[in-house]
């Protein structure tokens, strides 16, 4: 395949990403830490399943697109970045994931694309502080709000 024909690819991709109720399941994402099994049993059973669900699936979608050679990989890599967050986000309970629900492939082309990439460990680990430090600020500024509110 051609760079032009992987780019428009990668172009079609980020148009999805833009469709409301895909932005609207990437900004929850954004939110969700889960650290254990049962956060993700909750919020499949809740009112964000929906997100969760088309967040993981979508990204689990493109990275196999990238791994059987659709897309070329380190040009779907150097343009996107949104994968590796979505993987550090699911990577600490996704084995329980796979084993609860009887799935040892689930988001198994996300995980290989993602663990192919150079330093993927380091930069993982920068990436959690990174969503630390915005989980802090997030609250920092819900407590403010609610402080001017009372």
């Amino acid at each position: 395949m051609s760079k032009q024909q992987d780019a428009d690819l990668i172009l079609k991709l980020y148009d999805l990403r833009r469709e409301a109720t895909m932005r609207e399941a990437r900004n929850w994402f954004f939110t969700f830490n889960p650290t254990s099994i049962q956060d993700v049993t909750e919020v499949l059973l809740g009112e964000h399943s929906g997100h969760y669900r088309m967040v993981v699936s979508y990204w689990d979608m493109a990275a196999a697109m990238v791994n059987n050679g659709a897309i070329d990989e380190q040009l779907f890599n150097e343009t996107n970045g949104e994968h590796m967050f979505v993987y550090a986000k699911i990577a600490p309970v996704i084995e329980e994931v796979r084993t609860m629900f009887g799935n040892p492939d689930f988001l198994r082309n996300l995980e290989t694309l993602v663990k192919r990439i150079p330093n993927a460990d380091e930069k993982i680990t920068a990436l959690r502080e990174r969503m630390k430090k915005f989980a802090e600020l997030r609250a920092e500024r819900a407590a403010k709000a609610q402080a001017a509110q009372a």
